[in-house]
């Protein structure tokens, strides 16, 4: 289900007996999402958890701080 432009709603998930969620299929194909990924869990208090894939968020790290990026940076 597509919400406005740029938004969507995956729908919903059930928490496994380990903490364990499983990735909406249209949601890993559209950022991306393979196995092995590395994936970063950040969260708020007040509005929730977000995830972000590691290498996006390093990238956007790099660029506020102006860091040369590396390819060993990448991994």
């Amino acid at each position: 289900m597509d919400g406005p432009a740029g938004k969507h709603i995956f729908g919903t998930v059930k928490v496994g007996e380990k903490g364990q969620i499983v990735i909406p299929k249209e949601a890993r194909d559209l950022f991306d999402i393979k196995p092995g990924d590395s994936l970063l869990l950040l969260g708020d208090e007040a509005q929730g958890i977000a995830i972000v894939k590691n290498e996006v968020f390093r990238k956007f790290a790099f660029d506020i701080l102006r860091a040369p990026e590396t390819e060993e940076d990448t991994k």
